[in-house]
């Protein structure tokens, strides 16, 4: 089995920031790419931003230049550092990895339960 779990979401107002964690546990080889989307009320969810096993980084354009994804591949996590939120922002942001499994050696898409960020204005 692997888990994803999430933490960091929470209120806050136009302006301000926020910092979600995700940590990856369970039956785990290792972690191709992580990343975040996100989805918010009668919308689709959508991606926020990605970081490859080489660090490499993916942002939809509405976050560049305020959002900043990362990871710790000794921790098997990964973190979106938020700044400037909008209430635009405000949505349940879920954690994803795509994570090549111990002994079976399948790669397979993993997600979060997701967290709320909820961003006044």
């Amino acid at each position: 089995q692997v888990q994803l779990v999430e933490s960091g979401g929470g209120l806050v107002q136009a302006g301000g920031s926020l910092r979600l964690s995700c940590a990856a546990s369970g039956s785990i080889f290792s972690i191709e790419a992580m990343g975040w989307y996100r989805q918010a009320p009668g919308k689709q969810r959508e991606l926020v931003a990605t970081v490859s096993g080489r660090g490499g980084t993916n942002y939809v354009n509405s976050v560049k230049d305020r959002f900043t994804i990362s990871r710790d591949n000794a921790k098997n996590a990964v973190y979106l550092q938020m700044n400037s939120l909008t209430p635009e922002d405000t949505a349940v942001y879920y954690c994803w990895a795509n994570i090549i499994r111990a002994f079976s050696g399948s790669r397979e898409n993993y997600w979060g339960q997701g967290t709320q960020v909820t961003v006044s204005s």
